[in-house]
Formats: structure tokens, sequence, C-alpha cells
């Protein structure tokens, strides 16, 4: 037999009892924390059908899935995120009571380019709160940041907190047409990486209007 090097393919890391002791530390605070507040732990499949992931992270995250057949012709997809098979689960079953307060940690898989600080497997972790519309649950959920936060260790912290609403009344103003809404936002969302120049540049190249760029970036700036 031919002599086989030992190695792992690229975007993927081992953890060796030293670094996953700490891991694991942290995930069981996570835990501890998200169970006080009285949220659920929910456990998806690794693979999902393909269909059920295609048309939902946009043209770049598209690219992204990790899709194959089986053996029995079957079109299978590794998990992109977290948020999709939530989805799923709460479509599948109805007689989950609302409101449904669940977390997840797991990992998840994106043909990603490699490179410092990006990983094609790597683990996210959600809490979310699926079923109503008050408020509360939108406070519960910065109470928990904050209170996973603390018990983490960490002292100094700044919490941000979006509102989808805003930003869909901006893109309305700004003239985008609400079928291109989440394109438009997928780019935006980079503006934590990139510069602002680099996000226009992007939104340009995907058929994004002038008017409606300078508009929408006009308020940004004040």
């Amino acid at each position: 037999m031919p002599e086989i090097t030992p190695q792992i393919p690229r975007g993927f890391r081992d953890f060796l009892p030293d670094k996953l002791i700490h891991r694991q530390t942290i995930i069981n605070t996570l835990r501890r924390c998200f169970e006080s507040f009285g949220f659920q732990p929910l456990e998806t499949p690794t693979l999902e059908y393909a269909e059920t992931l295609e048309g939902k992270y946009g043209q770049e995250g598209e690219k992204l899935i990790y899709k194959f057949e089986d053996k029995g012709g079957r079109r299978l997809a590794l998990r992109y995120d977290l948020t999709i098979p939530l989805s799923r689960v709460v479509g599948m079953y109805p007689e989950l009571v609302k409101p449904f307060k669940r977390y997840q940690i797991s990992p998840v898989w994106r043909a990603d380019k490699p490179q410092k600080g990006r990983f094609r497997e790597f683990w996210q972790c959600d809490v979310d709160i699926v079923g109503t519309r008050s408020i509360l649950a939108d406070a519960e959920i910065v109470a928990i940041i904050f209170t996973v936060l603390n018990r983490l260790g960490f002292e100094r912290f700044t919490i941000r907190i979006n509102n989808r609403k805003l930003l869909n009344g901006i893109i309305i103003w700004g003239g985008i047409d609400e079928n291109n809404s989440a394109e438009f936002l997928r780019s935006l969302d980079k503006l934590s990486q990139f510069d602002s120049e680099a996000v226009q540049k992007e939104l340009r190249d995907k058929g994004f209007s002038e008017t409606a760029i300078e508009r929408f970036f006009s308020i940004l700036e004040d």
C-alpha cells in the first residue's frame, strides 16, 4: 500500500485536549445561561435536503453550500447555518408549544476560501424565540447576550441593536425594489468587514442604481 501522509482538508481543524477543554468550558457556560432563561436545546441533522437550503442565502451564499448526491440519487447538502434548520423544524412540528424558545450550538459548513480566522467548518451558537410578536422577546435576547458575556468574564463590550423595519423603510425610501432588498442587505452586512467604498462598488456591480446607493449611504454618513 502507498504511504499516506497524515493531513486534514484545508479549512478544517483538529481540537487537541488542551484547547478542547477550554472550548467545552465555554459551551457549558452558554448552555447553563440559556437554560436559566428557559430556553431548550435543539439539535438538527448535519445533512438537509439541498432544496431546503437553496435560494435562502443569495447568490454568494449559494456558491458556498456543500452539495452532493447520495447513492439513492437524493440531492443533499451540509448544514450552512442554524437558522434554516430551525425554520424547517417549526414547519415540521406544528405541535411545538409557542413561543418556542430554543438554543443550538453546532458545527456548520461553508465552501469558503480558507484564510486567517475563516474556516470551512466552524461552530455557530444561536438562541431564538419563535411564535410571538412581543417586544419582550427582543428584550430577553439582549438580556441573554449581556448575561453570557458577563459570565464569560468580559467587562467592557458593546451590544448593537438593529431594527429591520427601519432598514426596510430606508430601502423603500432609497427606491430599491422590495424583491432585491435581501441582496442589498447582504452587501450592507459587509460594512463590518470592508470600508464604505468597497461595499458601494459591490452594490454597483450587482446592478443597483447610483441614486439608490447615494441616498442610502447619505443617511449612514449623517
